[in-house]
């Protein structure tokens, strides 16, 4: 495999954009080797899906498009942004707002640590911001035992 692989998309800030990102997403690292049914690649199609939801909703139009970035250095740590043109950085709501809505960081920040990785958002030229997770790969292969338990 290369030292280095990755892909890009860029879509329209609509709700249906959310899966299309998920499925392309979903796609790529098909082709870089990582099983369907790998435990990480259910992780990683939450984490995108919550990521282009909020590049969706909370842009509030001035966004028109975001783009999904994937990276896959060395075999060794797989690479996620999702940027928008909003200025916004992304912030925890009040308890009282989270009991329907804005828990997407807080998924991503849980399940990105569960995986071993980080999370951080940086600015952009442009004056928006890109949303980046950094997840080690060597556990990316494993895939899920039937009955979806690991074996000791």
């Amino acid at each position: 495999m290369a030292d280095h692989q990755e892909a890009s998309v860029t879509l329209p800030s609509d709700p249906a954009s959310v899966s299309a990102a998920r499925k392309y997403v979903a796609s790529v690292l098909a082709e870089w080797g990582l099983p369907g049914d790998a435990e990480v690649a259910d992780t990683v199609r939450l984490i995108v899906s919550e990521l282009a939801t909020n590049a969706v909703q909370h842009t509030f139009g001035q966004s028109p498009t975001f783009t999904v970035d994937i990276a896959l250095d060395r075999d060794e740590h797989l690479h996620i942004g999702v940027t928008d043109s909003h200025p916004r950085f992304p912030k925890r709501l009040p308890a009282a707002v989270q009991q329907d809505n804005g828990r997407g960081m807080v998924i991503i920040r849980w399940l990105t640590a569960e995986c071993g990785g980080r999370m951080r958002v940086r600015p952009t030229r442009e004056g928006g911001k890109t949303v980046l997770i950094d997840l080690p790969w060597a556990m990316s292969a494993q895939p899920v035992p039937a009955g979806g338990q690991q074996e000791p």
